[in-house]
C-alpha cells in the first residue's frame, strides 16, 4: 500500500535518515501525498449479483477511476484501453501515486494518457467498492476472484462499455487476476503484464503467514463473530506484523533502519499507523478471497502476449522456488523477467515502482503492436 497496502499491491513508505524504504507490499490503500494525476472517478451498480459461493447481494457497487478517452478503430472497437489492477487491501487510488503514474502516464511516456484510456477499478472488498464494513459484517457474501474478475469484467464491457483491452496490468494480487484474465478472455486482451506473483495456488509459507492472519482475527475474543463494536486490536497488532514481513524489503531495511534503535522506533510508529488503518473482517475477506485461486492447469490456454515480472527480494514469491521458470515454458507467448535484488528493488513492492521495469512493459507494447492491429 505514500503508495502502501496490504500485498501488494503497493508499499508503506518510511524516511529514516532522509532514505526511504517501502516495508509494505501490494497496491495501497492511500497513495502518496499529491497524486501525479487526476482522475475522474464514477461507480457502476451491479443488480443481484451472484457469487460463486451461490450468495447474492441486491447490489453489488463497483467504484473505478479512469483517465484519458477511450478511442474506437475504424471498426467501432475500443483500441486504447488499459486495466490496471490493484493487490490485496489496496484501491486503484494507489496508481496514481508519482513512482507509478508519474513514470508512466505523462505526455509521451508509456501509458501516456492522453493516448490511452486508463482504468483502475476497485476491487470487490476493497476501496470504494462493497464490503463487509460497509455494514454486512460477516454477513458479507464470501467473495474469491473468481468473483472479483467477474465483476472487473461487468464493469469494463458493461459499465464502461468497453469491448476490447489494449492492456491488462496487475501488481500482486492484481497480477493474480490478471493470470485469471489471460485464461478467461484472452480473445478480449491484446497483451498481459503480471507482476510480482505465480500461477500456481496459494500453498507452502506463503499459505501459512495468510493463514495465520485470519486465525489471529477468528480466535480474538473481540472479534465475536464479525460482529466487533471496536477492532479487535490484539488480532490487528498479529496482522500488521505478519504484513511488515511479509512486504519487506531486506536491503532497503537495512538502510533505513541501520540502527537496533531506529529499527525499535520505527516498528512503534509503523503499528500505531497500520492498526488505525485496518478494518479486521475487511482484511479476512481480502486475504481469504485467494483461498481457490489456482490458474496452473489452464495456462496453456493463453494465446496473448505475456510480459511477467517478478522481483529477487520478494518474500511472498521467492525465486528460489522455481516455479516461475517452469511456468513460463507452457505459456505460448510468455516471457518471464526476475529483476535481482538491489538497493533499486523493494521487496514485493517493486511492482509499484514502474522505473524498474517500464522498459520491460515498452517491450511487450512494441511485440504485441501487431495483434492489437487486427
Amino acid at each position: 500500500m505514500a503508495m502502501r497496502s496490504y500485498l501488494s499491491g503497493g508499499t508503506a513508505a518510511l524516511c529514516a535518515a532522509a532514505a526511504c524504504v517501502c516495508l509494505a507490499s501490494g497496491a495501497s490503500r492511500a497513495a502518496a501525498p499529491g497524486d501525479a494525476f487526476k482522475s475522474a472517478e464514477g461507480e457502476y451498480v451491479i443488480p443481484s449479483f451472484r457469487f460463486g459461493s451461490g450468495e447474492m447481494l441486491p447490489e453489488l457497487r463497483l467504484h473505478y477511476r479512469v483517465l484519458g478517452t477511450p478511442h474506437r478503430d475504424a471498426r467501432g472497437r475500443v483500441d486504447n484501453a488499459v486495466l490496471i489492477l490493484h493487490g490485496t487491501g489496496g484501491s486503484g487510488r494507489a496508481f496514481l501515486a508519482d513512482r507509478f503514474a508519474g513514470v508512466l502516464f505523462g505526455k509521451g511516456q508509456l501509458l501516456d494518457v492522453d493516448r490511452f484510456y486508463v482504468i483502475l477499478p476497485d476491487g470487490i472488498g476493497h476501496g470504494g467498492s462493497s464490503k463487509p464494513s460497509d455494514g454486512l459484517h460477516a454477513h458479507f457474501p464470501q467473495y474469491d476472484y473468481d468473483d472479483m474478475v467477474a465483476a472487473q469484467h461487468t464493469l469494463v464491457t458493461q459499465g464502461l462499455q468497453v469491448d476490447h483491452l489494449r492492456l491488462v496490468l496487475g501488481t500482486s494480487m492484481g497480477c493474480m487476476h490478471t493470470w485469471m484474465w489471460a485464461e478467461n478472455y484472452s480473445d478480449f486482451i491484446d497483451a498481459l503484464m503480471p507482476l510480482a506473483c505465480l500461477p500456481v495456488q496459494i500453498a507452502g509459507r506463503n499459505r501459512l503467514w495468510r493463514d495465520l492472519i485470519m486465525d489471529a482475527i477468528r480466535s480474538d475474543p473481540q472479534w465475536l463473530q464479525g460482529e466487533y463494536r471496536g477492532e479487535p486490536l490484539g488480532a490487528l497488532r498479529t496482522a500488521a506484523s505478519m504484513l511488515l514481513i511479509a512486504g519487506s524489503a531486506p536491503i532497503q531495511m537495512q538502510i533505513a533502519l541501520p540502527t537496533r534503535d531506529a529499527a525499535d522506533q520505527f516498528l512503534q510508529k509503523y503499528m500505531e499507523r497500520e492498526i488505525d488503518d485496518l478494518d479486521a473482517n475487511d482484511l479476512l475477506y481480502q486475504v481469504n478471497a485467494s483461498r481457490n485461486y489456482d490458474p496452473s492447469a489452464g495456462l496453456e490456454k493463453i494465446t496473448a502476449p505475456v510480459m511477467w515480472i517478478n522481483s529477487g527480494d520478494d518474500f511472498i514469491n521467492p525465486p528460489e522456488l522455481g516455479i516461475a521458470e517452469r511456468a513460463v515454458k507452457r505459456v505460448k507467448n510468455g516471457r518471464f523477467v526476475l529483476l535481482p535484488a538491489s538497493d533499486q528493488t523493494h521487496g514485493h513492492g517493486t511492482h509499484s515502482w514502474a522505473a524498474l521495469w517500464q522498459q520491460y512493459l515498452g517491450e511487450l507494447l512494441a511485440s504485441s503492436k501487431a495483434k492489437a492491429a487486427n
